[in-house]
């Protein structure tokens, strides 16, 4: 079902609650820091929102309101309206798992068609778990940086200690490559590389620059391993307590702001490798054959282990341009 349609239908669901009205204040939670892309789109979505004059979104950034984790609870409680989750979905519902898969998603093209033409399975997937996902946005394609060595095949992240977000898959992943992975909150991340607590991370080009880690990592390889969506969130029981009015604005906003980071991300990627090298980080390209060929057991996994698995790797794929 279209995403937008789907969305449409649940505007008309039962209200609860006390309907937002044009004073009311809605806040807007993300773990990006200044010049990030969830910056960028967040104000984006919130201008579109403010302009309409049905509610005022306020954007705070660089975890104010807390690690994704800890959104997603104030979601549930009502102390925030929106927060922009990413990996960390992977851990709400096994579905959301499926973007931890490496190599997946060919292109920004490719995942405009997996929106489009599956979102619905993933607002029923958060639904189930008390979340309403409006809009598809992007954190990115992933890279590797680190202070032990460049990165060219998979046996070159053996032993070293990598951050992730928290999510089984890529920690099996980066565990079937070698690696070390760690789970860690992206604020902390900054600090544990500086300390040598963890010897690197993998992150889209925009928030490895806006996280300033090319001031304390070595090695910028770029494995583009996987590709992680972003997601406008709330919770089911505010979604529902909107009034309708405001769930059309707020959807067609949301709607909008996907396809302004799919371009801003597209440009970012463009020119922040050129800034990382100055500041003195060595980039190398990756062997992505190498790495899809060490992929290969993780994905039977996860079409074993997850249900529907397998028919979500297929129709995924099915998607891509030939």
């Amino acid at each position: 079902m279209n995403i937008r349609t789907l969305m449409m239908g649940a505007a008309a669901a039962a209200l609860w609650g006390t309907s937002a009205n044009a004073q009311e204040v809605l806040k807007l939670g993300h773990v990006g820091a200044p010049g990030s892309l969830y910056e960028s789109t967040g104000n984006n979505f919130a201008e579109c929102v403010n302009e309409s004059g049905k509610a005022s979104v306020e954007v705070y950034g660089s975890s104010q309101l807390g690690n994704d984790e800890e959104m997603l609870q104030k979601l549930k409680l009502g102390q925030i309206a929106f927060s922009i989750p990413s990996s960390i979905m992977s851990s709400v519902s096994p579905t959301f798992g499926i973007f931890e898969m490496p190599y997946l998603i060919k292109d920004r093209d490719h995942m405009r068609k997996v929106r489009d033409e599956m979102g619905g399975t993933f607002v029923d997937a958060a639904s189930g778990k008390g979340y309403q996902i409006i809009g598809f946005w992007e954190n990115g394609f992933r890279n590797v940086t680190n202070n032990v060595r460049p990165v060219t095949v998979p046996a070159d992240l053996d032993g070293i200690k990598l951050r992730t977000p928290k999510g089984e898959w890529r920690v099996k992943m980066f565990q079937s490559y070698g690696a070390n992975p760690t789970p860690m909150a992206f604020s902390e991340v900054f600090t544990a590389l500086k300390t040598g607590v963890i010897d690197g991370q993998e992150n889209p080009l925009a928030q490895i620059y806006s996280g300033k880690f090319q001031e304390v990592q070595k090695y910028l390889s770029m494995t583009g391993h996987v590709y992680s969506p972003a997601y406008l969130a709330s919770s089911a029981k505010q979604w529902e307590g909107w009034d309708d009015e405001l769930k059309t604005v707020i959807q067609d906003c949301a709607v909008k702001a996907s396809d302004f980071a799919y371009d801003e991300s597209a440009r970012l990627d463009g020119e922040l490798v050129d800034k990382i090298k100055e500041a003195g980080v060595e980039v190398n390209e990756a062997d992505k054959d190498a790495f899809i060929e060490a992929s290969k057991p993780i994905y039977e996994e996860f079409g074993q282990q997850v249900e529907g698995g397998q028919k979500l790797i297929e129709d995924i794929q099915s998607l891509a341009s030939s």
